[in-house]
């Protein structure tokens, strides 16, 4: 598992193109596999799920993004897992860090 998180400014639905167009044009074989939006006042919050295949791993690797606030002030989340293996300790992770360095480079100037 890897994970990046960041409090990040700007237009909700400008980031959120942002980060999932990165991830989707990261990879060929990236997928938006499940989505879920949620608003209440001036709050708001996505949860996206992405998968690809990762050549290093010979597997699977889903891509759990969560972005949510209110205003111009977010807190964005993304997690990667299934990046391993192994049946009992994980190994070969790269896949899952490879997959979360696509959205790394987006949001590093919001």
């Amino acid at each position: 598992m890897a994970k990046l998180e960041r409090r990040v400014h700007g237009d909700f639905r400008s980031i959120l193109a942002r980060v999932q167009s990165a991830v989707l044009n990261g990879s060929t074989s990236a997928t938006l596999e499940a989505s879920s939006d949620f608003s209440q006042g001036e709050f708001r919050c996505a949860v996206r799920v992405f998968e690809r295949y990762s050549w290093l791993g010979s597997n699977r690797v889903s891509l759990t993004l969560t972005l949510a606030g209110s205003g111009e002030d977010y807190f964005l989340s993304a997690i990667t897992s299934g990046g391993s293996q192994a049946i009992f300790f994980k190994w070969n992770t790269m896949g899952e860090q490879a997959f979360l360095n696509t959205i790394s480079e987006a949001i590093s100037s919001l």
